[in-house]
């Protein structure tokens, strides 16, 4: 019914940068909050950031002024993008999406995942 699909990770040297897109498509009546996750080995998932479709933000603490979210609703996609990037950045990054579909309700998808590595 709907699939999102995460792009942009890979190996990035500490202080460097990237970003991560996830389009969304199929059959998509419109799309509330959007965020993006994060797993590194042994530990939780945790949320990094996540946007309203009004565009108001969160962010968690250790990615402030560093990382940044926002969206492109005609493109049904939306970007991480990552400054300034730590060794402790290093994780499996989950693109969410809260999703009205054609009943009407709204549902929660999640992306495949993509592997950003940060490392001398």
């Amino acid at each position: 019914q709907v699939q999102l699909v995460e792009s942009g990770g890979g190996l990035v040297q500490p202080v460097g940068s990237l970003r991560l897109s996830c389009a969304a498509s199929g059959s998509i009546v419109s799309i509330d909050a959007m965020g993006w996750y994060r797993q590194a080995p042994g530990k939780e998932r945790e949320l990094v950031a996540s946007i309203t479709s009004g565009g108001n933000t969160n962010y968690a603490d250790s990615v402030k002024g560093r990382l940044t979210i926002s969206r492109d609703d005609a493109k049904n996609t939306v970007y991480l993008q990552m400054n300034s990037l730590k060794p402790e950045d290093t994780a499996v990054y989950y693109c969410n999406a809260q999703v009205q579909v054609q009943t009407g309700n709204f549902r929660s998808y999640w992306g495949q995942g993509t592997q950003v590595t940060v490392s001398s």
